[in-house]
């Protein structure tokens, strides 16, 4: 199972994003999150999640209107105590192994179906302070053809179908899905865009990784494995030191420097549990728009079936 949003890509081919699309498309993509995070914060308004991250996982996006999800991770935080690169390649690995011997009992939906998701969430202040909670309940149309209903921090969304010019990256359509590669290294490089190591490229290489892993969809048999796997080949991947609740469950975080976007293991099984994301709001303090109350966000999928019509549980 897997949490949160994904971004749309720009080309709309039934083969989906060639590599040199999937390049281009995430170099606007980068561009455009740095640019509207500071005209955004100069407006005292969020990012535009439908340039940035246009809402294509129902019930799963980053963050609310009027809420900013950091991206990068402030530089005097890079420097807390870790456990350690090997922990955390140790942690995706027998989360590659949980994954394959859970297997998944979803049946392969069709296209014209939905993905109804539970989603629990909660989110803590950075400082200390009560912690607020929801659960959503949402219905995402598989191949993105019929209107979604997205329940976000308990509002209710109604999201248009795709248009005539957008995809979903990556894929929903378990079709798509399957050509993905499961062979790790190959992944990996698929990940990488076919590029060498470098922090840059493996920062991007666990960004799609995380695109992969997040929001509702069946995957394949060995993918969710695979992709744990590829992520544990990453040279700078850490493991935090936080004790996260995650209803009611310890779990252990695997991040990588620079990314605010953390995955939350089981402790004791290595059950993939979500993610974990650090966001703020924007407040004007002495006639400037600063981006304050920080806050830790974590969202976990309670449950996902393949369902025919809205309002269906399954």
């Amino acid at each position: 199972m897997d949490e949160l949003t994904m971004v749309r890509g720009w080309e709309a081919d039934e083969r989906g994003l060639s590599d040199a699309a999937r390049v281009a498309a995430r170099a606007r993509l980068g561009a455009a999150m740095v640019e509207e995070s500071r005209s955004g914060a100069s407006r005292g308004r969020a990012p535009s999640r439908r340039l940035v991250f246009r809402t294509a996982l129902v019930g799963v996006t980053a963050a609310a209107v009027g809420v900013t999800v950091v991206v990068a991770q402030d530089a005097k935080d890079d420097h807390k105590p870790r456990l350690g690169a090997i922990g955390a390649t140790e942690v995706l690995q027998k989360a590659a192994d949980r994954s394959r011997a859970a297997g998944n009992d979803l049946p392969v939906p069709r296209n014209d179906q939905y993905f109804y998701t539970r989603t629990y969430i909660t989110q803590t202040p950075v400082e200390g302070g009560k912690t607020r909670t929801w659960t959503d309940e949402s219905w995402m149309s598989v191949d993105g053809s019929k209107p979604s209903l997205r329940q976000e921090h308990g509002k209710i969304h109604h999201d248009p179908p795709l248009g005539k010019h957008e995809v979903r990256w990556p894929p929903t359509i378990y079709s798509k899905l399957k050509a993905i590669p499961t062979d790790p290294d190959n992944l990996l490089a698929r990940f990488r865009m076919g590029q060498p190591s470098s922090p840059d490229n493996d920062k991007y290489a666990f960004f799609e990784g995380c695109m992969l892993l997040m929001g509702p969809r069946v995957m394949p048999p060995g993918l969710q494995a695979a992709a744990f796997e590829a992520l544990a080949k990453l040279p700078r991947i850490r493991l935090d030191y936080d004790d996260v609740d995650v209803a009611g469950r310890t779990a252990v975080g695997v991040s990588y420097p620079t990314m605010e976007w953390t995955f939350l293991f089981d402790r004791k099984t290595y059950d993939y549990l979500g993610l974990r994301t650090r966001g703020s709001s924007p407040k004007k303090v002495h006639g400037e728009w600063k981006q304050v109350n920080y806050y830790y966000e974590t969202r976990s999928l309670q449950d996902i079936q393949v369902v025919d019509r809205i309002g269906q549980h399954g």
